[in-house]
């Protein structure tokens, strides 16, 4: 059986301000409506007899996964999800990924690890490629993907291909892995040939990939067991969440260094498929067609001399007027305007606003619940007015705050509401009030989107002023998390 793994997390900090640490990268909606997540799911299930997919991914991002999975095309296949308590890079997800998969269909399973923010286009030589990464993982290789360049990047790490593997096309033996070199070294690598792009990706059977790290990394194997025990999990569970005091025992440190990188059973399958990781503005840029004057828009957008830019924006309408060589990416609470060349640095505007503790580095002003999501439309001293929408069936924590009272108005749907003592239907056009102190929950008994205004007024209206009581969605009962 094939197992394909999807690594679904990061910050996405490149890609801010539309991605972010509370909405990172594989939730991102490109043009044509998909996530990259959703795109990842329909690769992994477009490959042969693959029955079962894993999604190893944070805890926080857990519920937005599992959006994603619902609203893909998967047939018969089954979600299951391994949630991390904190990101502890590729090598300790990759590593509880073969436990969990060892313990439910056995060490010659075979996984195809694939990080959930990538775009492939391509899905016919996809899958022959990952046919011959799966062959050679049978004969007890260690296989990576390689992209042929289209040009020196520094951005990315190089594998160097050696002799052919025989009766397998395409497949080569690992000479070595090169960590993101200087553009001298790239472009000699380049006109050498036999280098590619190390995509990130890797197909194995769990017997070898545990072997691996029995030689090269076994104090990780060790850590591993020992969460993989502590966390109790069944091997039926839909979702297992890891021990946080163990999990966080594990090196922080990626599967290339703990183990490709000194293995002598590494393979390379030359990928035959188009690639990008949309690991910049840049290579988002990319994705869409360039005018005459070589401008690029996503959303609503007008150029007047102006050249080789690219916009991007959300709400409203953008004029560019005289521009060369500028990116301008609009979100409702925050604007990126930057030179093409440094795209690359955007990451660095992500670590000062981290530093300074401003909200626009982990959160949007649109935010993702299990049970559907709220908009802060407008907040000043004393006062906040948010958006709420809840999908059918599902319901807020019964909860209460300390610092704020709070207006419900109901403008599409019904809500049955918990105020205090009292428990209520209200509908559209109709209101309640609900004080500081009293416990209160919102749910909606409806088959549409319940659709409400909150006007929250107190001395403080931080979204950790939550004491939640009781919850549907297995969150801690005290959280910093709202509703």
């Amino acid at each position: 059986m094939l197992i394909p793994v999807v690594l679904s997390g990061g910050a996405g900090t490149r890609l801010w301000p539309v991605s972010r640490e509370g909405h990172p990268k594989p939730f991102i909606r490109l043009a044509d409506g998909d996530t990259l997540l959703e795109k990842t799911y329909s690769r992994a299930i477009g490959c042969d007899e693959v029955r079962e997919v894993l999604t190893i991914t944070n805890r926080d991002y857990y519920f937005q996964s599992k959006d994603c999975w619902s609203r893909s095309i998967l047939d018969d296949v089954i979600p299951r999800f391994l949630l991390e308590p904190t990101g502890r890079n590729t090598a300790p997800a990759i590593l509880l990924g073969a436990l969990k998969i060892r313990d439910r269909h056995g060490e010659d399973a075979v996984m195809l690890v694939l990080p959930a923010d990538h775009l492939i286009k391509d899905m016919v030589e996809f899958r022959a490629d990952v046919e011959r990464a799966r062959e050679l993982a049978k004969q007890g290789y260690l296989v990576t993907f390689g992209i042929q360049p289209t040009q020196a990047e520094t951005g990315f790490g190089y594998i160097r291909a050696g002799e052919n593997i025989a009766e397998t096309q395409g497949g080569f033996k690992v000479v070595r892995f090169i960590e993101k070199p200087p553009l001298d070294e790239a472009e000699r690598m380049i006109t050498e040939g036999g280098h590619y792009w190390n995509a990130g990706m890797f197909c194995f059977r769990v017997s070898d990939l545990l072997s691996a790290f029995a030689r090269h990394a076994p104090d990780m194997l060790a850590a591993g067991e020992h969460c993989w025990e502590a966390s109790h999990c069944n091997r039926q569970d839909a979702y297992c969440e890891l021990e946080a005091d163990s999990f966080s025992t594990l090196e922080n440190i990626s599967i290339d260094y703990a183990i490709m990188e000194k293995a002598d059973n590494v393979a390379v399958v030359a990928a035959g498929f188009d690639w990008s990781d949309i690991g910049s503005w840049q290579a988002l840029a990319d994705l869409a067609e360039p005018d005459e004057q070589g401008n690029r828009a996503l959303g609503e957008v007008v150029n007047v001399n102006s050249r080789n830019c690219f916009v991007q924006s959300e709400d409203r309408l953008v004029a560019t007027l005289g521009l060369e060589n500028i990116m301008i990416v609009d979100t409702p609470d925050a604007l990126l305007v930057s030179h093409r060349d440094q795209a690359q640095n955007v990451r660095e505007v992500v670590k000062k606003l981290k530093a300074e503790g401003h909200e626009c580095y982990k959160l949007h002003r649109t935010v993702s619940r299990p049970w559907g999501a709220y908009t802060v439309l407008e907040e000043g001293r004393r006062y906040k007015i948010k958006r709420i929408e809840v999908k059918p069936g599902a319901s807020l924590s019964l909860q209460m705050h300390h610092h704020r009272s709070e207006h419900w108005i109901v403008v599409r749907g019904a809500a049955s509401i918990i105020n205090g003592e009292e428990k209520m239907l209200i509908k559209a056009n109709e209101s309640t009030y609900i004080p500081a102190g009293h416990k209160h929950r919102l749910e909606n008994p409806g088959v549409i989107d319940l659709i409400m205004i909150e006007v929250q007024s107190g001395e403080y209206l931080g979204e950790d002023d939550v004491v939640r009581i009781e919850d549907n969605y297995g969150r801690r009962i005290k959280d910093h998390y709202d509703s």
